[in-house]
């Protein structure tokens, strides 16, 4: 009995190894991801129709400041061209091992996309339409140095199957001194319980 249950151990306790020892590098990529994205950017838009052709381009900025060092970010955006206003929280979450950003615009719904920690792809779980179809968005960074980089946001109608680009965005830093990332934070061996604010 005594064997079985050391066997049974083994096998609860490899994976948890495993998982602690694959995380790190993760958690290194999404504390760069989120300091490479602090600070203030100028931004362009542009819009695309359903057939792919360029419906519209507009200006504006972007801007995070961290509210826990190299963990959270709060952010505004703002395209004034088009009216257009959002607040947003992006965030480690170390738990999930996930890079996630909530936005809230004019409307007063919530968007939560998440991706795995150390890759630049995050997602919003699919969302039934009354037709029938399932809805995905998914956005995407690339072409990233540190006061540069592309974004991409695409829609999926059928979960995910297949992509249509509906936005393009170039981030472009402006001007100024970059927000204290707190780059002396270790990371946290064990998750921290849960405590609600309210």
């Amino acid at each position: 009995m005594k064997k079985l249950a050391v066997v049974a151990l083994s096998f609860l306790v490899l994976p948890l190894a495993q998982a602690n020892e694959l995380a790190p590098p993760a958690l290194d990529a999404a504390v760069e991801q989120l300091r490479q994205a602090a600070g203030r950017w100028n931004v362009t838009t542009t819009r695309y129709a359903d057939n792919g052709a360029v419906a519209a381009v507009a200006t504006g900025t972007w801007s995070f400041e961290w509210v826990v060092p190299d963990r959270v970010l709060s952010g505004r955006a703002a395209i004034p061209d088009w009216s257009q206003s959002a607040g947003m929280l992006f965030y480690l979450n170390e738990r999930l091992v996930t890079l996630e950003m909530a936005e809230v615009g004019s409307d007063g719904q919530l968007v939560v996309m998440s991706g795995p920690a150390g890759t630049a792809t995050r997602t919003t779980a699919a969302v039934s339409l009354a037709d029938g179809r399932r809805m995905v968005q998914r956005h995407t960074r690339y072409g990233v140095t540190a006061d540069r980089f592309e974004a991409k946001l695409e829609t999926s109608y059928d979960g995910g199957q297949s992509w249509k680009l509906g936005y393009h965005q170039l981030f472009v830093r402006a001007p100024g001194k970059r927000p204290e990332s707190g780059a002396g934070m270790q990371h946290r061996t064990r998750p921290q319980p849960y405590v609600p604010l309210t």
